[in-house]
C-alpha cells in the first residue's frame, strides 16, 4: 500500500471519479487544477489499484485549500481516506486550510480542527442571452488585472490557478467588464455549464455578465456556487428563476477572521476555493 503524488493523467482520472460521484467537474479542469500546485495531489494505491485521493493546493505561503477528497466505493470504510488525508494535511504545513464540505461531514472535519465559517449554495437555472456591448471576451493582456480582481474578491492571492483559469479554452471562457467592474468565467461541465469565479461591482454589472453567457453555451443548464455573504447575487438569480440545489459548509483550520466580501461574488470551484 502506497500514498504517492499524482501525475496529470492521474488528476484526469480523479476528475472522472468525481464525475461518477455527481460532482460535475468541468471538461478542461484537470490542467488548471494540476498547474495550481503539482505537488498537492495525493493518491493511495493497494496492489497497484487506486483506492483514495485528495488535493491540498498551496495557493500561498499562508493559505491552502483542500478538495477532491474521495475514495472508490469498494474501498470506503477501510481507512484509506485517512491515509491520503494525512498526506494532504502534511503538504499544507503551517498554512491555514480551507474546504467546502457537505454538511453531513462537518463533525468529521471539526474533529480535525476545522471551524465552520459559513455556507456555499449551488443554484441551478437557465439564462437568457442578450450580450451587452460593455462585456467582452478576456484576452491575454487582461490576465494581470483579472488576477488582481480575483484576489480582491476572494481574499486570497492564487495567481497560479487564476492565470490558467482565466486563459480561455474551447470549453472555458472568461468575460470581462471595463476597468474593475467585474468578470465571470463560464465553463462546460459534464452536465451543463458552471459560472465561477464571478465578480461584479454592482447589480447592473452582475446582470450584464449573466446576460452575456457565451453563445455556444447559451442553451445549457447553468450552475453557480454562491457564498452566503453574497445574498444580493443569490437574489438576482432567484429573480431569474434559479433554485438552490446543493449546499456545502465552508470551513477553515484555523478559523479566518471575518472580512468584508463582495455582494456579487461566486466561488470559482468547490475543489480549489
Amino acid at each position: 500500500m502506497t500514498v504517492r503524488r499524482m501525475s496529470l493523467p492521474d488528476v484526469r482520472r480523479l476528475l472522472d471519479w468525481a464525475a461518477v460521484e455527481g460532482w460535475n467537474p468541468g471538461l478542461d479542469d484537470a490542467e488548471a487544477f494540476y498547474e495550481s500546485d503539482p505537488d498537492g495531489f495525493f493518491l493511495k494505491e493497494v496492489d497497484g489499484t487506486p483506492v483514495a485521493a485528495i488535493s491540498v493546493i498551496n495557493h500561498t505561503a499562508d493559505f491552502a485549500f483542500l478538495g477532491l477528497y474521495i475514495a472508490t466505493p469498494q474501498a470506503r470504510g477501510k481507512g484509506h481516506g485517512l491515509d491520503v488525508w494525512a498526506a494532504g494535511i502534511a503538504h499544507a504545513g503551517r498554512r491555514t486550510i480551507g474546504l467546502d464540505g457537505v454538511p453531513a461531514q462537518q463533525a468529521n472535519y471539526a474533529r480535525s480542527g476545522f471551524k465552520l465559517a459559513g455556507k456555499t449554495v449551488r443554484y441551478h437555472g437557465r439564462l437568457d442571452r442578450s450580450a451587452a456591448s460593455s462585456v467582452r471576451l478576456a484576452a491575454a493582456q487582461d490576465l494581470d488585472r483579472l488576477c488582481h480582481l480575483d484576489t480582491r474578491a476572494c481574499g486570497v492571492s492564487r495567481n497560479r490557478f487564476a492565470t490558467r483559469w482565466f486563459s480561455n479554452t474551447q470549453t472555458r471562457m472568461t468575460l470581462s467588464l471595463p476597468e474593475d467592474r467585474g468578470f465571470a468565467t463560464y465553463r462546460t461541465c459534464h452536465e451543463g455549464i458552471k459560472i465561477g469565479p464571478f465578480y461584479a461591482s454592482s447589480a447592473p454589472e452582475a446582470a450584464a455578465l449573466l446576460a452575456a453567457v457565451p453563445q455556444n453555451m447559451a442553451t445549457e443548464s447553468v450552475y453557480i456556487d454562491i457564498p452566503d455573504t453574497a445574498a444580493p447575487l443569490s437574489a438576482l438569480l432567484i429573480e431569474r428563476g434559479f433554485t438552490p440545489v446543493f449546499e456545502t459548509a465552508r470551513m477553515y483550520r484555523p478559523l479566518l477572521p471575518q472580512l468584508p466580501r463582495p455582494a456579487f461574488y461566486a466561488t470559482a470551484t468547490l475543489e480549489l476555493g
